[in-house]
């Protein structure tokens, strides 16, 4: 019994000292922000202690320069006041009380600057400079990632992966011939912008304004109708600049993007495909709306030149994720150019491929997870990735039937193939499903955390 009581004692004992010395949870939040300055890597501390040694060196010679007179009798100044206080009050008293009003001065002036610095830097925003400092160093720290395809598919991804990492290169389709895109591609002869803007709209840092312009769709007026902003904004820029990657670059700033958005190509692809009974189509949106079986796809011209800026990314890389995405119109036209297959295939780092959860009509219709696979190899005519992440959980029967009746259904694991094609599965729940309207996505965060976690393993393993 007096053992339970003297443990309690110590902890009552222990709690009020937290209290007494600012450590409360729910009082003092300037305690834990002096606390987090101490961080290693922030690079600050350094340069307040190498500014900090400048004063200290130009006082030092400015005493030299004077020949040390008024230091001297500075100097015996302060040890005559320092003798009188020590007589009146003891120095193991004295001597901790002036420390402890010098480090409250340096703690002060410091806090203060820091909090001027702040306000001018984020006027008006919750974020304390500090933790700033701290989520900018981490995610500069962040793996070199990759990320290839275009659609909704990969815009997605970003949104997860941008909470990781910095170093983001985002490699995008322009075959896009569809929708806004295609009408400005058809009448102004720029690249199809489409899927470019919701990417640097994904990987854009908390500019929820700007991002909503970037990404509005304007519904009435002549020849605007159906136009998003964004699109007319890189589709000027890119007359302005001279080409779109130059575009996406002032872009990127206007937006203050979290990575880089590059174009697989600055030519003018335009897909074609193959079907089983026979017929060619040509463009990506026809493709589609064919609604056949696809047994080949290529593009004109047929060997497009890859970015530099891109293939220099894919060497640079720690981790090259490719998909989600519509197969034949998202992922594989960036496969199409022969520069950035052979740098995907040639690089020894971790290759993951995110499969779709559901098949697509006119594209994928019966697809199993190793159709899928076998349908990059074919394209490419190499093995670009050694992993797949594979939805683990099927969707709710109210979402099956929604999808049933457009013809579209879960892709099948079939492990058996996915092993003989060489392949390691990574399964995993990386989807959401809308309650209302039965719809399936991919989470960004869900599917981020599932892909770092596996590139970790990869890493160690």
């Amino acid at each position: 019994m007096s053992i339970g009581i003297f443990k309690q004692v110590l902890l009552l004992l222990s709690q009020e000292s937290r209290l007494a010395w600012g450590f409360n949870p729910r009082t003092p939040r300037r305690f834990n922000r002096w606390f987090k300055w101490l961080a290693p890597g922030l690079l600050v501390k350094r340069w307040l202690l190498i500014s900090a040694s400048g004063v200290l060196l130009t006082s030092l010679g400015v005493a030299i320069w004077v020949k040390l007179t008024p230091t001297y009798r500075l100097i015996q100044f302060t040890i005559e006041v320092v003798e009188k206080i020590a007589a009146i009050v003891p120095n193991y008293i004295s001597g901790p009380i002036v420390i402890l009003c010098g480090v409250l001065l340096i703690l002060w002036g410091q806090t203060r600057s820091l909090g001027s610095i702040t306000e001018v830097l984020k006027p008006g925003g919750d974020d304390e400079l500090i933790d700033m400092l701290l989520a900018h160093r981490r995610l500069n720290r962040g793996p070199k990632i990759v990320a290839i395809g275009g659609g909704t598919g990969l815009s997605t991804l970003l949104r997860g992966l941008k909470t990781y990492s910095g170093n983001i290169s985002a490699i995008v389709t322009v075959a896009d011939d569809g929708g806004s895109s295609g009408r400005l591609r058809r009448e102004i002869g720029v690249l199809p912008p489409g899927d470019i803007r919701n990417c640097l709209a994904a990987l854009a840092d908390e500019e929820k304004l700007l991002t909503e312009l970037f990404q509005y769709r304007f519904k009435a007026g002549d020849g605007l109708t159906g136009h998003s902003f964004g699109n007319l904004f890189l589709t000027a820029m890119s007359e302005i600049t001279g080409d779109l990657d130059r575009a996406i670059v002032a872009s990127s700033k206007v937006l203050a993007v979290r990575g880089r958005v590059l174009p697989a190509t600055l030519s003018d692809v335009r897909l074609w495909a193959e079907l089983a009974d026979g017929r060619r189509i040509e463009g990506e949106s026809n493709i589609t709306e064919a609604k056949g079986s696809i047994v080949k796809i290529g593009c004109t011209p047929a060997n497009p030149p890859a970015l530099p800026k891109a293939l220099k990314a894919i060497r640079e890389a720690d981790y090259i994720i490719i998909g989600p995405g519509s197969l034949y119109t998202s992922v594989i036209p960036n496969l199409l150019v022969p520069e950035i297959a052979s740098a995907i295939a040639q690089r020894q780092v971790p290759r993951i491929y995110v499969c779709n959860v559901m098949t697509q009509p006119g594209e994928t219709q019966g697809y199993t997870v190793a159709d899928h696979i076998k349908a990059i190899d074919q394209a490419c005519g190499q093995r670009l990735f050694n992993a797949v992440l594979v939805q683990r959980k099927v969707p709710s029967a109210k979402a099956l039937i929604r999808y049933a009746q457009e013809n579209s259904y879960p892709v099948r694991l079939d492990r058996e193939a996915v092993g003989q094609l060489g392949r390691r599965i990574v399964l995993s729940n990386v989807m959401d499903e809308d309650e209302n309207t039965g719809l399936v996505r991919h989470n960004p965060q869900k599917l981020a955390r599932v892909l770092l976690r596996w590139y970790g393993r990869a890493q160690t393993g």
